[in-house]
C-alpha cells in the first residue's frame, strides 16, 4: 500500500438535514454501510462525535462526518492502524482532540511528507512566519520554516528531541519525529515544546522544587517514624501513661519550653528524647545538661563555652558551650530545681535574649534552641522559699508534663517486666526467660520509691542470677535485698514510740505516728497520704525509708 493509498478516500455518503441517506459512492454503497448510515441513532451519534469507527467483518474504516450546506457529508477511509482505530473507538471526543492538536493557537506544529514538502502547518505557525492560511502547503520545508531540520529527519529517520531552533530572532525548544508506515519513513512531524530555553529552565526548576518537596515530605515521614519509636520506649498502658504520650504528641511539634516533673526514676529523660525526636528539630542535637552537677567555677564555660587561652587548662582551640551545641536542636536541663541561684540568673539572660558570649570572648552569638527542663522538686514551694527564681520558673514552664510514680500505675508493671526481659536478653545475649505469673502480682505488691529505674535494677539482678531460663518469685526474694513480700498497709509502718523524753524524739514520734495513720487510712496510697499530710511525695518516701531503718 502506497502512502497515497493510506490516506485515500474509500467512500463518500450524503445525508440530508434530517439524517436521511440521499446518495453514496465507493465503499459507502456496501449494504452494511448504507444500513448504518440510514440508522437514525447511529447517524445522530456520528454527527455529534464527527468521527466514528466502522467495523466490518472484512475491513475496518473510519467515518468522518461534517456538516455542509443542506445536509451532512460522511467520508470513509481505511483505518491507518489499530492504535488509531482503538482511539477513535474508545474516545467519543476523538475528533475534538485531533482538532485541538491541529488548531490549538498555542501549539505550533508542522508536518512534511516523504518528499520533504510541507503537508500541514498549524495556524499559530503560519501566523508566526507571516503566512496566509495554506500558503506554505506543498512547498519545500526549508523554504517555509527557518533553520528547520525536518528534511534531515525524513532522510535519516532519527528523532531529534529537545533541540534549540532559532526562528525569526527567537529561540524555541523543539522536537522532530519521523513518521513510519510499514517500516518505511513516510514523513516527519515537528512541534515546539517550549517557547524558549527560559521556559525549559523554569520547568526544570519547578521539577527540582517538587523533588525537594517530596524529599522534605519523606524526611518528615522518617522523622515521625523515628519519633514514634522513641515514644514507644515510654512503656505503659495505664490511663496515666496514655495521657502522657498524648501530651507529648501534641506538644512536641510546638516550639515551646516544656517542664517535665516527676520523681526520680520515672523516665523524664525518655520524655525529653521523645519531645525532641517528634519535633521539627529532630535533625539537630539533643544536648543534656545535669544542672545539679554544674560546678560554680565552671558554669559559664560549660554552658556558654570559652575562647582559646581564656583560662589555665582551657583547650587551645576554645570550646563551644552547651547552648551553642544545641543550636537548631534541643537543650535538656535535667534537675533544674537543684541549680544554684547565681546560675539561675545567668541562665535567665540566655533564655530572654537567646544570645551567648563565650568566656574570654567579646562577640555575642545568637543561638536557636528549644528548651526542655526536668525536676523532681516542688518548684512552686522552692519559689516561695526563695530557692528558685520566679521569673525563671515562668520561662521554663509554659507547658508542664507531670509523670506519675510507679506506685500510681502499678498495672503497668507486667508490661515493664516483659519489656525489661526482652531488653536484658539482647544485652546479655541470652534467651528471653519465661516469667511465672505470680511474679507480676508479687512485684505489684512492693513499694517502688525508685520507680521504674529501681524496677529495672531489680529485674536485672534477678535476670542475671535466675536459673533454668525461668524467673520465679524466689529469684526476686533471694537475689534482691530490699524487696520483700508485700505486707498489709497497717503493718507497713509500726506505730512508733519515743525512745527518750527529749522534745526532738517526741516530735519525731508524733510525725511518724501521723504518717503511720495516713498510710493506714489511705490503704497504702502514698499520693493520697502525702496530700492529706500536706507534704510532697518525695518527702514522704524519704521519711518512710528513715522510719524503716532499724534503731541504732
Amino acid at each position: 500500500m502506497t502512502t497515497e493509498e493510506t490516506i485515500s478516500i474509500q467512500g463518500v455518503a450524503l445525508n440530508d438535514s434530517q439524517g436521511a441517506l440521499v446518495t453514496s459512492f465507493g465503499v459507502a454503497t456496501d449494504p452494511r454501510i448504507r444500513e448504518m448510515l440510514s440508522d437514525a441513532g447511529w447517524f445522530r451519534e456520528a454527527v455529534e462525535t464527527r468521527m466514528r469507527p466502522v467495523l466490518l467483518t472484512d475491513r475496518d474504516l473510519i467515518a468522518l462526518t461534517t456538516e455542509i450546506a443542506g445536509g451532512y457529508l460522511t467520508i470513509l477511509s481505511d483505518s491507518p492502524s489499530e492504535v488509531v482505530l482503538s482511539f477513535v473507538l474508545n474516545v467519543p471526543f476523538a475528533y475534538d482532540i485531533f482538532n485541538h492538536i491541529l488548531s490549538d493557537p498555542y501549539d505550533a506544529m508542522a508536518v512534511v511528507d516523504a518528499k520533504q514538502k510541507v503537508a500541514f502547518i498549524s495556524p499559530v505557525h503560519e501566523k508566526f512566519f507571516g503566512l496566509q492560511n495554506g500558503e506554505g502547503i506543498g512547498k519545500k520545508v526549508r523554504d517555509v520554516i527557518e533553520n528547520t531540520r525536518l528534511h534531515q529527519v525524513v532522510r535519516t529517520g532519527i528523532a531529534e528531541v529537545g533541540q534549540i531552533q532559532h526562528m525569526q530572532g527567537n529561540e524555541r525548544v523543539v522536537s522532530r519525529h519521523p513518521i513510519r508506515h510499514n517500516g518505511k519513513v513516510v514523513g516527519a512531524i515537528g512541534r515546539v515544546m517550549f517557547k524558549g530555553p527560559q521556559q525549559l529552565d523554569a520547568m526544570s526548576k519547578r521539577i527540582r522544587d517538587l523533588e525537594s518537596e517530596i524529599a522534605a515530605y519523606k524526611n518528615q515521614s522518617r522523622q515521625k517514624i523515628r519519633g514514634e519509636e522513641f515514644l514507644d520506649m515510654i512503656i505503659g498502658q495505664s490511663l496515666a501513661m496514655q495521657s502522657v504520650r498524648e501530651q507529648i504528641r501534641k506538644i512536641a511539634p510546638l516550639d515551646i519550653p516544656v517542664l517535665i516533673q516527676g520523681e526520680s526514676g520515672t523516665g523524664k529523660e525518655l520524655v525529653a528524647q521523645a519531645l525532641h525526636m517528634l519535633s521539627a528539630r529532630q535533625s539537630g542535637r539533643l544536648v543534656t545538661v545535669n544542672a545539679a552537677a554544674l560546678p560554680d567555677s565552671l558554669v559559664e564555660s560549660e554552658l556558654f563555652g570559652y575562647e582559646a587561652g581564656s583560662f589555665t587548662g582551657a583547650d587551645r582551640k576554645g570550646r563551644p558551650g552547651k547552648f551553642e551545641q544545641a543550636d537548631k536542636g534541643t537543650i535538656f536541663l535535667d534537675e533544674i530545681g537543684d541549680m544554684a541561684l547565681d546560675t539561675q540568673s545567668k541562665l535567665l539572660r540566655v533564655l530572654q535574649d537567646r544570645m551567648v558570649e563565650r568566656v574570654g570572648g567579646s562577640t555575642p552569638k545568637h543561638v536557636d534552641f528549644r528548651l526542655c527542663s526536668a525536676t523532681n522538686r516542688d518548684l512552686e514551694t522552692f519559689v516561695q522559699e526563695g530557692r528558685f527564681r520566679l521569673d525563671l520558673f515562668y520561662r521554663i514552664s509554659p507547658v508542664v508534663i507531670a509523670l506519675p510514680s510507679l506506685g500510681e500505675r502499678l498495672e503497668d508493671i507486667p508490661l515493664l517486666i516483659n519489656h525489661f526481659a526482652e531488653d536484658l536478653a539482647k544485652q546479655y545475649n541470652r534467651v528471653i526467660p519465661e516469667i511465672d505469673p505470680d511474679v507480676h502480682s508479687f512485684l505489684m505488691e512492693q513499694d517502688w520509691p525508685g520507680n521504674v529505674r529501681q524496677l529495672r535494677h531489680v529485674m536485672e539482678r534477678a535476670f542475671v542470677f535466675c536459673e533454668r531460663g525461668r524467673l520465679s518469685v524466689a529469684d526476686f526474694q533471694s537475689q534482691t535485698p530490699g524487696v520483700k513480700p508485700a505486707a498489709a498497709p497497717a503493718a507497713e509502718l509500726a506505730a512508733p514510740q519515743a525512745r527518750t523524753g527529749s522534745l526532738k524524739d517526741s516530735l519525731d514520734a508524733l510525725e511518724a505516728k501521723l504518717i503511720h495513720d495516713a498510710i493506714i487510712r489511705f490503704k497504702g496510697n502514698k499520693k493520697k497520704a502525702a496530700e492529706h499530710l500536706g507534704v510532697s511525695r518525695s518527702y514522704l518516701y524519704k521519711k518512710l525509708e528513715t522510719l524503716r531503718e532499724p534503731s541504732a
